[in-house]
């Protein structure tokens, strides 16, 4: 699985940002070996980190070059930092802009990537989880299937709640108000609640995303998971959700990315050998 690390200008940001891509070009295929299609573009996975995360998570806490070597999936990893994937335009953070039209734009001209509907997901962890099912509903036109784990679906009528003795930064009021916005009775009612892009969605008649969500059992954050996998069925929107035995870590993470590339619609990887001997001959 052939690594880069790109440093790049974000219009959407305002400065150089890094990203992490996971390709499987390096594939070496012998004798007889079935090789994968020439110049056949890859599909791919835009995949988010959580809070105090960084582009490089993903790659350390799980095995994901190892399953996308063997399913011949791009991985595209942006470093969010800890605003949310959301836009934030008196700053000049349009972190949601830039995952959702600008990211996108910028790695299909670089790399060998469908530029299919069909052929591109997001997906996440936590803040990353949120920021893909908010993203992936508002850009739902760019992503075919979106991916949430224990996703941090904190947007409903707890986050007015003030915290009397925050001991993280995200427990904070004032923290809550820069991501979510200054008023944040106003913001349950925008699209930073991906309830309301999914009820616009449906009203206009447009095309959802697939949804695949999962959480641990132990997971602080299984009943928001919960009451979202809820939501969806009162609408009738398709979904998988699936718990287990888990909290919030990355045991959990590595075990449900990889049954989530199960679900994606993903062929077989071509058989080869990559760097760490991935792949097994046919």
């Amino acid at each position: 699985m052939a690594v880069f690390r790109v440093n790049f200008m974000a219009e959407a940001l305002g400065r150089t940002v890094p990203l992490t891509v996971i390709l499987p070009t390096d594939k070496v295929y012998f004798g007889d070996m079935q090789r994968r299609e020439e110049g056949k573009p890859y599909k791919t996975l835009y995949l988010l980190h959580g809070i105090v995360g960084d582009d490089t998570d993903w790659l350390y806490g799980t095995r994901i070059a190892r399953w996308a070597a063997e399913k011949d999936l791009c991985v595209v990893m942006p470093s969010g930092e800890n605003m949310f994937y959301l836009d934030h335009p008196d700053e000049g953070n349009m972190y949601g802009e830039f995952i959702g039209r600008e990211l996108v734009e910028f790695t299909r001209k670089t790399f060998p990537l469908s530029r299919k509907r069909e052929d591109t997901y997001i997906g996440g962890l936590s803040m990353g989880g949120y920021g893909a099912i908010r993203n992936g509903l508002k850009y739902a036109e760019t992503f075919g299937a979106i991916i949430g784990l224990s996703s941090a679906l904190i947007v409903d009528e707890t986050l007015l709640i003030r915290n009397p003795d925050p001991k993280f930064p995200s427990d904070r009021q004032e923290w809550k108000q820069a991501v979510f916005g200054k008023d944040l009775e106003a913001a349950l009612r925008t699209d930073v609640n991906p309830n309301v892009i999914l009820d616009q969605l449906l009203k206009e008649g447009r095309e959802i995303p697939a949804i695949y969500l999962a959480c641990g059992e132990q997971d602080f954050l299984i009943e928001r998971n919960n009451a979202f996998a809820d939501f969806l069925k009162d609408r009738k929107v398709p979904f998988t959700y699936v718990t287990g035995p888990g909290a919030h870590e990355w045991d959990f993470w590595d075990r449900y990315i990889f049954r989530a590339l199960q679900w994606l619609p993903l062929e077989e990887g071509a058989a080869g050998r990559s760097s760490g001997n991935v792949g097994l001959e046919k």
